[in-house]
């Protein structure tokens, strides 16, 4: 069985820091890039970050500018973003994605069910 179990949201103050965990079972990760992705209220899902399978040459959304840091652990099977100097506009339901393309045909697309980070003062 597939799973994608996103943790390590919370209520956090402007400027203040979150880690965000994605634990994956049920495929082989080492094949996928894994990125994160986030949907604030009565706004589209947004890529936020990515990182293929072999860890090179992270992605990042422009709004990122710097602050966060996307990384992978595929002998525990994880996908990490650390998000440092959090502001309001990075409130939103956060999500992870493993994704592996075989030439352009998509192998598979799994998705969690979201770990929610609400930044305010």
């Amino acid at each position: 069985q597939v799973q994608l179990v996103e943790s390590g949201g919370g209520f956090v103050q402007p400027g203040e820091s979150l880690r965000l965990t994605c634990i994956t079972s049920g495929f082989d990760v080492r094949g996928a890039a894994l990125s994160w992705h986030r949907q604030a209220p009565g706004k589209e899902r947004g890529i936020v970050s990515r990182v293929s399978n072999i860890a090179d040459a992270p992605w990042y959304a422009d709004f990122v500018n710097g602050r966060f840091t996307i990384s992978r652990d595929n002998d525990l099977n994880t996908a990490y973003l650390q998000m440092n100097s959090l502001k309001p506009e990075d409130t939103a339901m956060y999500y992870c994605n493993a994704q592996r393309k075989k030439d352009w045909t998509t192998v598979f697309d799994y998705w969690g069910q979201g770990t929610q980070v609400t930044v305010s003062s």
